[in-house]
């Protein structure tokens, strides 16, 4: 993996956390969901494009 991918990952994980107590404390918010999943996407097509 490349430091950005790194990075990527990290931020993504980071994001979870972010997502899953703002869930937590104020209910859930289908955008930030959504946003959630096309960054862990983002960071997978990252990884799988760095990997060829």
């Amino acid at each position: 993996m490349s430091g950005s991918t790194k990075t990527m990952g990290v931020v993504t994980v980071g994001a979870l956390v972010v997502v899953t107590g703002y869930t937590a404390a104020l209910g859930s918010n289908g955008w930030l969901w959504f946003g959630w999943v096309v960054l862990g996407l983002v960071t997978i097509g990252m990884a799988a494009a760095r990997g060829h």
